[in-house]
């Protein structure tokens, strides 16, 4: 079974957290416990939530991204996905969530900074 997050520090005093695969039921809690994990681990100025390979979205992954925004907002880091899917955006725009966290696409680590940070 694939690993369904994957948290990296940068030099910039950033963290990516890379989700893959489903963020459903099954995983969700996973999912909130890794974003939560990087901002108490490294106290990050902003924290990336890279969407690009995660595939599949319901009402309990939004649930942890919500976690995730709460613990960052918390820790007083920025909260941003950056690279979602066509559908991935869609969700968050109907949900109201693109306002609530920032929102960047096609976000490389060399150009995060330029995206907003």
């Amino acid at each position: 079974m694939e690993i369904p997050i994957v948290s990296e520090p940068t030099e910039d005093g950033t963290v990516t957290v890379t989700v893959r695969g489903e963020i459903d039921f099954a995983n969700a809690d996973e999912v909130a416990e890794g974003i939560r994990g990087a901002i108490t681990e490294w106290s990050p100025t902003t924290v990336w939530i890279d969407l690009k390979d995660a595939t599949f979205i319901d009402s309990t992954g939004l649930g942890a991204l919500i976690e995730g925004y709460r613990a960052a907002t918390a820790g007083a880091s920025r909260f941003v996905v950056i690279n979602p899917t066509p559908a991935f955006r869609r969700v968050l725009t109907v949900t109201g969530l693109c306002d609530l966290f920032g929102l960047a696409e096609h976000v490389d680590a060399p150009r995060r900074e330029a995206a907003g940070a």
